[in-house]
């Protein structure tokens, strides 16, 4: 079942050119299981249809003109406002933006934020000169500090008006993952104040410029973990080696540092360890590495017959060996076959305060999928399984469990 499933989230749509991307949106949340409704402003009605919008949420949309009818005897803006788990704007023009933020309601849409309570996500958009303005920021910034609200910065690219710079809303994926983790935590930022430390991907030990031993780690796992404790306020630093570039291409309000081996990530973990309160290394680091490295490019007449190999590092170990008392350390353990008795093995033999066994064996988990299943593991040996998810649901419930060590 998906964070989604069954969960009622409200659409409102404002008129700029990126509405046609909230189509996307919304096709994904009800394909997901979501109850989806949307109301329009007379602006956003100027970009899309209110019949693309009802078609794509198997639901009439509302507009302005919906604002005087009732649903059974009761203003529509407050049955709405009732209903919905979460509403979200987007995009939210920087007109929007300013009535949101001084408490003003003059249409469907502005009237159902204030008849509700529950998390509401805002996904502006607009040319750069516009969300530059000192006023426009201002307003920016005092909409988030009302803790109902929740941002989405826009990203950098080519606008709309040919403008290259600051204004392009979000991504769909990276709004509908935001959406996702507000329906678990409820919008609650119950880490913030915390830094937690997420290793990612695989690293890649290079005997020659061009040949190396590595694995097929994405980064995915590692991503998803990060995302969701950005996502509920905590501060985010994610160290990833070898990844799928996609899966790094937007790290907005997390620390990304990327890494080439094992020794770099070594390095870069120990560096940010005095400062993390929760380190998470679902990294697939090497265990070993070529005894040599060349400069050039070996030709293939010249390639060892059979090539030496020396352990790496054991960079968790080293980890576990600095970690101070207020410190949780989580390891990850990616098997086939029997996943439990290696985890508990490694467990014990580091000293983590946890880990998480998954298959990499079995249909929809492991290595580039996007979904995986788990069992977790904390150092009294209790065990929690965890059936096939999205990896971004498998983040939250691991951040849900941790959080009860």
């Amino acid at each position: 079942m998906s964070l989604l499933t069954g969960k009622r989230v409200l659409i409102g749509l404002t008129g700029g050119i990126a509405a046609y991307k909230v189509c996307e949106v919304i096709s994904r949340l009800a394909k997901d299981g979501a109850e989806v409704r949307a109301v329009l402003t007379s602006g956003a009605e100027a970009f899309v249809t209110p019949l693309t919008v009802a078609t794509l949420c198997r639901h009439p949309a509302y507009t302005d003109e919906s604002f005087w009818n009732s649903v059974r005897g009761r203003p529509l803006h407050i049955e709405l406002g009732e209903w919905a788990e979460l509403i979200v704007i987007a995009p939210m023009t920087a007109n929007t933006l300013g009535k949101l933020a001084n408490g003003l309601a003059d249409n469907l849409l502005t009237n159902t934020i204030l008849a509700s309570t529950c998390p509401v996500l805002v996904a502006p958009a607009m040319n750069t000169d516009m969300w530059q303005q000192m006023s426009v920021r201002r307003n920016w910034m005092q909409l988030l500090e009302d803790p109902r609200f929740h941002g989405v910065s826009p990203g950098s690219g080519r606008l709309a008006c040919d403008r290259v710079g600051v204004g392009r809303m979000a991504e769909s994926d990276r709004i509908v993952t935001h959406i996702a983790s507000l329906l678990h935590s409820n919008g609650v930022k119950d880490l913030e104040g915390r830094h937690v430390l997420v290793s990612a991907g695989g690293t890649r030990e290079y005997f020659d410029p061009v040949r190396f031993i590595g694995n097929p780690s994405t980064g995915k796992m590692g991503v998803a973990v990060a995302r969701a404790a950005a996502h509920r306020g905590a501060k985010v630093t994610l160290v990833y080696g070898s990844v799928t570039p996609e899966v790094v291409s937007d790290l907005t309000g997390i620390r990304g540092v990327s890494v080439a081996n094992s020794e770099e990530m070594e390095e870069r973990l120990l560096e940010f360890l005095p400062e993390a309160d929760w380190v998470v290394m679902t990294a697939a680091v090497a265990d070993v590495k070529p005894a040599q490295k060349y400069g050039q490019k070996l030709p293939k007449t010249k390639l060892p017959e059979a090539l030496p190999l020396v352990p790496v590092r054991d960079i968790v170990g080293q980890l576990c060996q600095r970690k101070q008392p207020h410190q949780r350390i989580i390891g990850f353990a990616a098997q086939t076959g029997d996943i439990v008795t290696p985890a508990l093995e490694k467990l014990r033999q580091k000293k983590l305060d946890a880990i998480v066994a998954n298959p990499i064996d079995v249909p929809n988990s492991g290595f580039a999928s996007n979904f995986n299943q788990a069992v977790f593991i904390d150092a009294d040996g209790n065990q929690s399984s965890i059936d096939s998810c999205t990896k971004l649901e498998l983040a939250h419930y691991l951040l849900d469990w941790v959080g009860r060590l």
